[in-house]
């Protein structure tokens, strides 16, 4: 009998490989309302070929789903998003985007299982979309910043209205994000990064 195959096995693409210098790897995950621009910014942001669990929104969603301001998005995350960039030879970012549906917010245990940190991504349209998902993060003791995503007809405020309409701590980074293009996306992540080190740092000063 022969056993041979056919059609020849196909591993991961070169691209895909991480680089062997890699010591260490950090996961964080962006969070938001439903349409902020989450699967956008991970795509937008990774280095590899993004994971994306979208799926065309039906009829059935609707009454369920609020999609006010959002009215022309087709098609909505309903598990997850996951992307990586490297951010040195030996540093690795792990990026996981959640669904912004209520509905599929039990998903987020385990998408925040060994995650460092998130981002918040705001529309400044619809402020309101991210009171719960904030005060998840809070509940959970999970360290973020805040995105403002950049949409062509969304108002613009003063980080000091911003902050009290959203009642951020003065500690927490309230940054602008433009979720489509890759370097500010990239930024933003670093952002985060450096908050989480400087929270690191300032816990383990001794007194």
């Amino acid at each position: 009998m022969d056993y041979r195959i056919s059609e020849p096995v196909v591993g991961p693409r070169s691209e895909d490989v991480l680089p062997e210098s890699i010591t260490t790897a950090v996961k964080v995950v962006v969070v938001g309302g439903f349409g902020v621009g989450k699967t956008t910014l991970v795509g937008s942001v990774s280095e590899i070929r993004p994971l994306t669990t979208e799926e065309t929104m039906t009829q059935a969603g609707a009454g369920v789903d609020d999609i006010a301001g959002v009215e022309r998005k087709s098609e909505t995350t309903v598990a997850m998003d996951f992307g990586r960039i490297t951010l040195s030879d030996e540093l690795v970012l792990y990026v996981f985007g959640t669904p912004g549906q209520q509905r599929f917010w039990f998903l987020w245990d385990g998408l925040f299982e060994g995650a460092l940190g998130a981002v918040v991504l705001v529309d400044a349209r619809r402020l309101e979309d991210s009171f719960d998902v904030m005060g998840r993060l809070e509940e959970r003791g999970v360290p973020f910043i805040v995105a403002i995503n950049s949409f062509p007809d969304a108002p613009s405020y003063p980080v000091s209205d911003l902050r009290e309409a959203l009642d951020i701590p003065d500690a927490v980074p309230v940054i602008d994000c433009d979720a489509r293009e890759r370097t500010s996306s990239r930024d933003g992540l670093l952002s985060l990064v450096r908050y989480l080190h400087a929270l690191t740092t300032t816990t383990t000063e001794p007194r």
